[in-house]
């Protein structure tokens, strides 16, 4: 993924109106993101961990989405599976919800995936980060293969959201 700026990742958002785009927070430290690993960025808010955010770069431009989740302290302490990038984790995967862009979305309709807790999908993917023993399913697919899965995966989930 190329770097994006914080003005590239407010200007993305397509499930919240820009002004809530204007103030929610961006990660400070984007210059020193892992970006060559990542096939999106993901983050939570600080001040309200049901909050979480992610950015990505379909078709050439970004798009962003504001998700809520519950927070870490309610987090299931059993074995779930990230619908995007099919690692398993103990506690460490969430039903995060995005609203529908739109008036679909103003009307309080909503769309929710299984994803890593964290937002590291890519990270795990190509093994840069540990979610545990047994946490990546043995494959025979290459590592381009799981990236592009992953990819898709999200921009399904993208494609529910915007439609």
């Amino acid at each position: 993924m190329r770097p994006l700026t914080e003005q590239e990742i407010r200007s993305a958002f397509v499930n919240c109106t820009k002004g809530e785009a204007k103030r929610l927070p961006v990660p400070r430290d984007l210059t020193e993101r892992p970006w060559a690993d990542l096939d999106f960025l993901g983050w939570r808010d600080p001040q309200a961990p049901d909050r979480a955010y992610l950015a990505i770069e379909l078709d050439g431009r970004p798009v962003a989405l504001a998700l809520r989740s519950p927070g870490p302290g309610s987090w299931q302490m059993r074995r779930s599976m990230c619908s995007m990038c099919l690692t398993t984790h103990t506690g460490g995967v969430s039903l995060m919800v995005a609203a529908k862009a739109g008036s679909a979305g103003q009307q309080g309709n909503s769309v929710g995936a299984y994803i890593c807790s964290d937002l590291a999908c890519s990270l795990y993917v190509r093994g840069k980060k540990n979610a545990g023993a047994g946490a990546r399913l043995h494959e025979s697919l290459a590592l381009e293969e799981k990236i592009q899965r992953t990819v898709a995966n999200l921009a399904a989930f993208i494609t529910k959201i915007t439609t």
